[in-house]
């Protein structure tokens, strides 16, 4: 069987919570109404931006198997964080029971810190050996606790499984996404940037879409840049612009302050409340960030966008 993702815009969800900690499931089937009336093409759920980290196993199942039930669109899941690959197995076979569309390998899961030179080739084969054959495969750089980029011979290699549909590109660099996609060019796999900055000059490489934090402030412009950025040069590269200089507020307390935008301005979450890192941190300083952000985005639907 042959992978297949589609094309587009793959937001990486949070998770709500409520004042006490646990999941609110309410906040996430609001969420997940949020994200595809915004243009969502598919949810990447239990990934970083999920807190994944700060998850049992349990959770992370039961998050999935939520998404998948209460979404109108496909929904791929990452969820294994144990160091150990047997351990990894376990838990993206039960993640698997789940019913994601595909499930997205952390590269860092799969190549131990401090031995960043071994190939992640022997682990992605017992992976592979291990799983349904007709479960799509994917890639995901993640940076916590700390990246690593998969190689292009290791991308080839695996493109020419036929088994991987999905690489979410942490590199942010144009020339590494370049030569990415031309070694992956005619397969199945297609390269999704998560990088705003690159995100322009990626698509008119043959990126496959964008997977990126910054949708959950305003996934409605990156919408727009998707539509508008082969047919309306000129405003693509000012909407560049603009969602490039937004996008460092990803450095100011994330995700705790996409959490406040999405219940202070989207009315979707009922708490702030992240495990990753206290409400507090939010200064006064971060919070106005948010809504100077937002004003600015306003002033983009009204103005550039119209």
């Amino acid at each position: 069987m042959t992978a297949h993702i589609e094309k587009g815009l793959w937001p990486v969800m949070l998770t709500p919570f409520t004042a006490a900690g646990e999941i609110d499931y309410a906040s996430l089937e609001r969420l997940i109404d949020w994200y595809e009336k915004n243009g969502a093409t598919g949810l990447f759920a239990a990934c970083q931006s999920s807190e994944i980290f700060f998850l049992s196993l349990r959770e992370r199942v039961e998050l999935v198997r939520f998404v998948k039930a209460h979404a109108h669109v496909p929904v791929i899941a990452s969820g294994h964080t144990s160091y150990g690959l047997n351990d990894q197995i376990n838990e993206l076979k039960a993640i698997a029971g789940a019913g994601p569309d595909a499930l997205i390998l952390i590269t860092n899961r799969l190549c131990p810190a401090g031995r960043q030179g071994e190939s992640i080739l022997p682990a992605v084969d017992s992976i592979m050996a291990a799983l349904p054959a007709d479960m799509p495969l994917g890639f995901y750089e993640c940076p916590y606790p700390f990246k690593r980029l998969i190689s292009t011979d290791e991308l080839k290699r695996c493109a020419d499984t036929g088994r991987f549909a999905f690489m979410k590109d942490t590199c942010c660099d144009i020339g590494v996404i370049g030569e990415r996609l031309a070694a992956i060019r005619g397969s199945a796999l297609a390269l999704y940037n998560a990088n705003t900055t690159t995100l322009l000059a990626s698509l008119r490489l043959g990126a496959a879409g964008f997977s990126g934090v910054m949708m959950n402030f305003h996934m409605d412009l990156y919408r727009e840049l998707a539509r508008r950025w082969d047919t309306e040069p000129d405003k693509a590269e000012t909407l560049q612009g603009f969602l490039t200089g937004f996008s460092e507020i990803e450095r100011q307390y994330y995700p705790v302050n996409a959490k406040y935008h999405q219940k202070v301005i989207e009315g979707v979450f009922e708490d702030a409340f992240a495990r990753v890192a206290p409400q507090e941190g939010l200064t006064a300083t971060f919070r106005d960030e948010v809504h100077q952000m937002h004003r600015a985005a306003c002033f983009l639907r009204e103005t550039l966008l119209k």
